[in-house]
C-alpha cells in the first residue's frame, strides 16, 4: 500500500493519536498497535484499501449487515471487522468504532492515560461544547459488559446511512 493512501492517512492520525501507540508493517501492511497487541489495520485486500478493527461480539455481529462492513479474514468469529475504505463517508463514526477497538484491547494503563486526556480536554472545552461521548476507558476489562444501547444505536445509523446510499444510487 502507497504510503500517501488518503485512507491510510486518515486512519493513521486516528490511530496514533490515542495513548502508546504505534504503526508496524505486519503481514506487509501498515498495523497498529497498542504496547504490542493490534486494534487497527489499514492495507489492500483484493485490491481495495480495507481497513480491520476489533468490535464488541454483538455489535460486530450487527454492523456485518451494513454491506460496507465484512467479518475479517481469519480472525472475523472474535469480533474483527473489515470495512471498505472506498466506502467511509463519515470519518467520525470510523474514529469511534476504532476508539472502540482501541478500548477493548488496550491495557488498563494505556486506558488510564486515554481517561486522563479525555478529562483534560473535556475540562479545557466544557465552555465551547458538551463531550461528544462518554468515555468508559475506566472499566476494568473483567467487568465491561455488552453496551447493547450502543450497540443499536450505532447499528442504527450505520444502517440508515446505508439505506441513504443505496437510494442514491
Amino acid at each position: 500500500m502507497a504510503k500517501s493512501n488518503p485512507v491510510l492517512a486518515r486512519v493513521r492520525a486516528i490511530c496514533l493519536s490515542l495513548p502508546d501507540t504505534k504503526e508496524t508493517p505486519t503481514w506487509g501492511q501498515p498495523h497498529f498497535r497498542v504496547g504490542e497487541k493490534i486494534f487497527a489495520g489499514c492495507g489492500e485486500e483484493k485490491g481495495r484499501v480495507s481497513i480491520g478493527f476489533k468490535l464488541e461480539m454483538n455489535h460486530a455481529r450487527a454492523i456485518v449487515k451494513d454491506p460496507r462492513f465484512t467479518p475479517a479474514p481469519y480472525v472475523g468469529h472474535k469480533g474483527w471487522v473489515s470495512l471498505d475504505g472506498a466506502r467511509v463517508t463519515d470519518w467520525d463514526e470510523l474514529r469511534e468504532l476504532i476508539l472502540e477497538s482501541y478500548e477493548l484491547i488496550a491495557p488498563k494503563k494505556s486506558l488510564a492515560k486515554l481517561a486522563g486526556e479525555s478529562a483534560k480536554l473535556a475540562g479545557e472545552s466544557a465552555e465551547l461544547a458538551p463531550a461528544k461521548r462518554p468515555n468508559k476507558a475506566l472499566a476494568s476489562k473483567k467487568t465491561k459488559k455488552t453496551t447493547t444501547t450502543k450497540t443499536t444505536t450505532t447499528t442504527m445509523k450505520t444502517t440508515e446511512k446505508a439505506k441513504k446510499a443505496t437510494a442514491r444510487k
